[in-house]
């Protein structure tokens, strides 16, 4: 097989492996670029000396200080949090596309309400700014990989959540260079800290532009009644006639999902909150909160949002020092997130990647924590490195190495895939609230964790790599090229760790016996009369 060679659930026209599949998941993924900016930019921008200088961080005592810079950026995590709740109503009520519309109108008014704070205003803009930005970017987390993975082929499902994974890391790799930018040509004015922000008016804009081409959800126009024009749209993504086979046959899949739905579940606002009743449902629910759990507690948002403390911790000084250090960490991210979109994501498959990142992941850690315990680098302020530190440094490179291509977007392509039609909103909104949870519990706390844990924090985050492993082995099963329609037969299956496996076989022999069925009565049909 070659490097972009697909494993498909039945044959498929080429057609469908189209340009307007792809740019509609780009579009709608400028939603991940405002995310991944943020990650990046807030942690170095409050390190800048003219926003410091400009709020007056010198007159902190330590501990305060900490407070102060975890509620700067714990408080969008928190908007977040609600947004992506939000976004459940306004999914069930206006569509995916509208949602999108909504969540980053809202974004952009925030980002806006930001440019408005300096040193006399004091930082109340900047903290309701952010709620309102995070507030869009939870709704918007919520969207797009349900809109992306309900327009995408089964094979090439997974390439196509991971472009909104991409457009993540894209946007932190300008978030972490562009304050290294700023900090290293223009003086310590208010323009320094001021343009980082005003950056993230721009993926805003975008996604805010594109919502006016891309299309709604076929499968949520079927699901609404809308059936005429969810012909139109699908046949266009999928560049086919309404006569087509495939054409035929997914409606006909997304048809009988819909009937078992409404006839098990029902239509409505809440009876997706009934559905919960049902154990399996919960099971699911369930997933989907601990991956973004074990996601956040790998360690990855402490080290975006406060890379600064992060590479202070192992040793490295100076300030354009740790935004140099910060920004190769974003080159590397991005580099490794292609090679995952590309290839590992959907031919090596989503449970190998999460067993390998959370195993060579965590004894990084374990390596760096034990470099701080035994080197304690904060003693030595002349910024001197041993070997030691060397390697440590290394050691932190290969933790991004292993956890990108794995931990970083597997869990959203894992949780918009393994929902029903009937409750793939509800799910996707308690996913992405659980993600904002974590995430705003990592934020909030990370700068006294590393002031009172010190080398104990990569320890704490090396020991919940290691319990990933053991619930994805038993508990989470292989969710690559399994069409939306038969999720539910596949978490029925056990063991769990060949449940793929089995039911790609029943799907290709399914496919097979509709073959037969087809040329039998063509026979039938042109079987001569006799004499």
């Amino acid at each position: 097989m070659t490097i972009l060679a697909l494993k498909e659930d039945r044959p498929t026209p080429k057609a469908v492996y189209n340009w307007r599949v792809y740019a509609c998941a780009a579009v709608a993924s400028f939603a991940s670029c405002m995310i991944g900016y943020d990650s990046a930019f807030i942690g170095t921008t409050l390190a800048l000396p003219s926003f410091t200088n400009e709020f007056d961080f010198a007159s902190y005592d330590p501990d305060d200080l900490a407070l102060l810079q975890a509620n700067i950026v714990s408080v969008y995590q928190a908007g977040a949090f609600f947004g992506s709740l939000f976004a459940y109503a306004t999914s069930h009520f206006l569509g995916r596309r509208k949602s999108l519309f909504v969540f980053s109108a809202t974004f952009i008014l925030g980002a806006g309400l930001m440019l408005g704070a300096n040193g006399e205003r004091g930082l109340g803009l900047i903290l309701a700014g952010r709620v309102l930005a995070g507030l869009g970017v939870g709704g918007a987390s919520n969207m797009v990989p349900i809109y992306i993975s309900e327009l995408s082929p089964p094979a090439v499902r997974g390439r196509l959540v991971g472009i909104y994974e991409l457009g993540w890391q894209i946007g932190g790799l300008v978030g972490f260079w562009i304050n290294y930018g700023v900090n290293t040509t223009l003086a310590p004015t208010r323009s320094q800290w001021l343009i980082p922000f005003a950056v993230q008016l721009i993926p805003g804009g975008l996604l805010f532009l594109g919502i006016f081409w891309i299309k709604e959800s076929p499968r949520w126009l079927f699901a609404n009644g809308r059936r005429e024009e969810a012909m139109r749209v699908l046949c266009w993504i999928r560049n086919l006639e309404p006569t087509d086979r495939y054409i035929l046959e997914e409606v006909q899949y997304i048809d009988q999902d819909i009937e078992r739905f409404e006839r098990e579940v029902g239509k409505g606002f809440w009876k997706p909150f009934l559905a919960l009743k049902q154990a399996k449902v919960r099971w699911r629910f369930f997933l989907g909160g601990m991956l973004f759990l074990l996601q956040n507690g790998s360690g990855i948002n402490a080290i975006n949002y406060y890379s600064p403390t992060v590479f202070r911790s192992i040793g490295i000084t100076g300030t354009n020092t740790g935004f140099l250090t910060t920004g190769l960490f974003g080159v590397v991210k991005t580099v490794l997130t292609f090679f995952w979109l590309l290839w590992l994501v959907d031919r090596v498959g989503r449970r190998r990647m999460l067993f390998v990142g959370a195993a060579g992941g965590s004894l990084c850690m374990w390596f760096i924590g034990a470099y701080i315990k035994i080197a304690d680098p904060s003693s030595k302020p002349s910024g001197s490195m041993s070997g030691a530190g060397v390697a440590a440094i290394f050691f932190f490179y290969l933790w991004t190495a292993f956890y990108t291509p794995s931990w970083n977007g597997t869990p959203w392509v894992v949780n918009a895939e393994m929902f029903d039609q009937n409750t793939r909103s509800l799910g996707q909104a308690s996913a992405s609230a659980n993600n904002w949870f974590w995430n705003f519990i990592i934020s909030r706390f990370t700068p006294q964790m590393f002031l009172k844990m010190k080398y104990g924090v990569y320890f704490f985050f090396a020991s919940l790599m290691l319990l990933s492993i053991v619930f994805v082995y038993f508990w989470v099963p292989e969710t690559k090229s399994i069409p939306l329609e038969s999720m539910d037969r596949l978490f029925e299956i056990k063991p769990v760790a060949k449940a793929n496996s089995i039911l790609m076989e029943e799907l290709v022999l399914q496919d097979a016996g509709a073959d037969e069925d087809e040329k039998a009565k063509h026979s039938h049909l042109e079987r001569p009369e006799s004499a």
